[in-house]
């Protein structure tokens, strides 16, 4: 059994569902009348999809009317039409204007039991859209609807925001809340904007903030009680709650804050990665730049920063991370589907990895919204997700073989250019990773079906990738994908992934999106460039139409080599030809280790280091000299992000971003 409020019904009313045998789910409406009995008329009839345990779990009424979200005992989220059986409810009821009236002279038979005799003469709808599982096999613990999302929690240890999309129930997105907070019992929504989430985290009963990422009050309770009820008020709160057969309740007196946050911080750990999304106009205020973080506390981060107030301003926090988040990747503009963002806001895809092997990709819209406290918008839909162990996770008997590399992480990404065409059967995104496991491996997106899938990958390296660049070479030949991978043996090696992309288009769109990963061959090139590990690495275009490919290393070196690419159309010269032109190598460019580097133009470089040094470089005709060093505050540095800027008069002006313990934007 389980009450629901409806929308429409006087306060004396409301909706009872109740589920019996072989699935079935009663809706029935209840009125409360002062001095007689409660009035009771039967409403619709629903059929729970087959599981071993069907029954409902929690309900609720869309603000849209029409239709019932519910939760069932499987964990499965189900969504039921009741526009038509509220039809004809009101015509063999007498139901008027969505109320009920129980002044009508056959209302006093309706209210007896045998009403429940007369269900055949209301029709026993299935559900029109089914998540099965969507909360593991713990179950649904609450639905509830806010802001024109739907949220669901579970024991699961997440909650997540669903929206409607015509008649069917679309995923959002994921949130997992505090560390170790697995039953997750009720959201609630408090009027200053907060979403607090109550829950058992082991022996205690939790109420954990959304907006500061704190345990509001923890109550001892032993945990995981099925009959529970909370209620808090600025003064005082209550939890009340049944342990062996007792009624137990907890109450406390507010006491005051001693603890002011004087800056709140962006994560909980070491910022990894950083990468800008773009400037958002908003008016009547300075222009704000959006940018991603990632970081070792498993989430990545979207936040706006004003150069006026000097404030970072989160505006998104993403979690579906179970290990640190290493590497972030931007790829293009939405297209026109993309509906409440016009010209002036930002849209892309967001692709972020780590930890675990582990790769989520997400949607991203942000625009100006001067009435809230950032003044900008951001909406983040969850696209897909992909792991190398998965088809692990699904063996049998598994303990008892050994899981092979099971650490593998993700060191860099970045978006395979120019595949969005029509050249491609299938329009799909791909995406080229690092790993630390030797490999380099290629995935296509289908955005449509929401799938990630591995479609090529080598283990030429033969030790940890650290950093991978893709390019685009269009000439009167053609295009060609190239690919540049650096390990930690100080090699950098050059791919043409040309044929390998586009046979995995062609298998993604015969076989719908499942394929066996191809091979990508061989290197066409391989330059020593190091020492050591290669830490960071950036490749431009030159107006010639070389290339400029700048790696710093361990070591604290700099090496920048200008590349020729030829493209043979005959049958006897088919292929990509890759040449160096020039070479040019800076030992002890830097004190500690090269963590970023950037080619700003062809004759000027930009590097960045853990000795806290921002350099500037001009390059002449084999060599590099020195302009200018500025000191930088954050430690430990990581990676940065650089964009340009149009002034008055045509001149540019350079930014960059740089992330560690900490994050500078100069």
């Amino acid at each position: 059994l389980g009450w629901t409020p409806r929308p429409g019904l006087s306060p004396s009313t409301a909706a009872l569902l109740a589920s019996g045998p072989d699935g079935e789910m009663l809706w029935l409406d209840v009125a409360h009348r002062p001095g007689q009995a409660p009035w009771l008329r039967l409403m619709g009839r629903y059929l729970l999809p087959p599981c071993k345990q069907r029954w409902h779990t929690c309900a609720a009424f869309l603000p849209q009317g029409g239709l019932l979200v519910c939760g069932d005992r499987r964990g499965s989220l189900l969504l039921f039409p009741c526009s038509s059986s509220l039809g004809q409810a009101a015509e063999s009821t007498g139901i008027t204007n969505g109320g009920i009236d129980p002044g009508g002279k056959d209302s006093g038979s309706e209210s007896e039991p045998s009403c429940l005799l007369h269900k055949g003469a209301l029709p026993l709808e299935a559900p029109v859209s089914v998540l099965f599982g969507l909360h593991g096999k713990m179950g649904v613990t609450s639905v509830a609807c806010h802001g024109g999302y739907i949220y669901s929690t579970g024991r699961d240890g997440v909650y997540r925001q669903l929206r409607l999309q015509g008649q069917q129930l679309e995923v959002v997105r994921k949130h997992r809340p505090c560390k170790g907070l697995q039953w997750i019992e009720e959201l609630r929504f408090t009027p200053d904007g907060d979403l607090l989430v109550l829950g058992f985290h082991a022996d205690n009963f939790v109420v954990w903030s959304s907006r500061t990422g704190e345990n509001l009050h923890c109550v001892p309770c032993g945990g995981g009680h099925r009959s529970w009820s909370y209620w808090s008020s600025p003064s005082a709160e209550a939890f009340a709650f049944i342990k062996c057969g007792d009624v137990m309740l907890y109450h406390r007196e507010a006491e005051p804050c001693e603890q002011q946050v004087l800056l709140a911080s962006l994560h909980g750990r070491e910022i990894a990665c950083v990468r800008r999304l773009g400037a958002v106009e908003v008016p009547g205020h300075t222009t704000l730049n959006v940018f991603v973080t990632g970081s070792e506390d498993t989430t990545a981060c979207v936040l706006a920063l004003s150069e006026h107030s000097r404030a970072a301003v989160p505006l998104a926090r993403l979690s579906d991370h179970i290990s640190s988040v290493r590497a972030l990747a931007l790829a293009g503009p939405a297209g026109p589907g993309d509906e409440g963002f016009g010209d002036e806001g930002l849209s892309a895809l967001l692709f972020s990895a780590g930890g675990r092997a582990q790769i989520e990709c997400y949607r991203l819209l942000c625009a100006a919204d001067p009435a809230s406290e950032s003044t900008v918008a951001c909406q983040v839909v969850h696209v897909a997700s992909h792991r190398l162990d998965e088809h692990w996770e699904r063996k049998k008997n598994r303990h008892k073989l050994v899981k092979m590399d099971p650490e593998t992480r993700y060191m860099s990404l970045s978006v395979v250019p120019g595949t969005s065409t029509k050249q491609l059967p299938t329009p799909c995104k791909f995406l080229a990773a690092a790993c630390s496991d030797g490999s380099v491996r290629v995935f296509g997106l289908l955005e449509a079906a929401r799938k990630l899938v591995l479609v090529a990958e080598s283990f030429h390296h033969q030790r940890c990738v650290l950093k991978v660049e893709v390019f685009l070479h269009a000439r009167a030949g053609g295009e060609r994908h190239l690919l540049c991978s650096a390990a930690t043996d100080g090699s950098v090696a050059f791919w043409d992934i040309t044929s390998p992309i586009a046979d995995a288009a062609d298998a993604l769109h015969r076989a719908e999106g499942e394929m066996q990963p191809l091979a990508l061959g061989v290197p066409l090139l391989t330059v020593m460039a190091h020492s050591c590990g290669v830490n960071s690495l950036h490749i431009r275009e030159t107006p010639e139409g070389q290339y400029l490919v700048a790696s710093g290393s361990d070591d604290g070196s700099i090496h920048v080599c200008l590349l020729e690419v030829a493209v043979g159309r005959g049958e006897a010269t088919a292929g990509t030809c890759l040449r160096v032109l020039e070479r040019v190598a800076r030992p002890c460019a830097h004190a500690a280790h090269v963590t970023g580097i950037r080619v700003l133009r062809p004759d000027l470089l930009l590097s960045a280091s853990v000795d806290q040094r921002l350099t500037l470089w001009r390059r002449g005709p084999g060599e590099l000299d020195a302009l200018s060093t500025t000191f930088f505050h954050v430690p430990d540095l990581a990676e940065l992000d650089c964009w340009e800027v149009g002034e008055a008069g045509g001149q540019l002006r350079y930014y960059c971003v740089l992330c560690g313990q900490g994050l500078e934007m100069l």
